[in-house]
């Protein structure tokens, strides 16, 4: 598979932590939107990229917000990143 470059669209697996992370900014922010959860797979833009497979991304939620997921590697399973499947 290809290394991730800036701009490329690539799924986020959602962890526990990211989650938690999401809702408590939301409630501080009074932001309504669906709600998140560990295993949820949401897409993010890749922002930058470390050398091999390691990137930073902004996971686009279903809502008004997004999610800055730092030092993220592709895999499977949460808090990974994977490229979509080929429709």
């Amino acid at each position: 598979m290809p290394l991730p470059t800036v701009g490329r669209i690539v799924h986020y697996t959602l962890t526990q932590h990211d989650a938690d992370a999401i809702q408590a900014r939301r409630a501080e922010a009074v932001t309504t939107a669906n709600m998140t959860g560990e295993g949820q797979t949401l897409p993010a833009v890749v922002v930058r990229t470390f050398g091999g497979d390691a990137a930073n991304l902004q996971v686009l939620l279903d809502g008004p917000d997004t999610y800055w997921a730092t030092s993220r590697t592709e895999g499977e399973g949460p808090g990974h990143w994977a490229w979509p499947p080929r429709a």
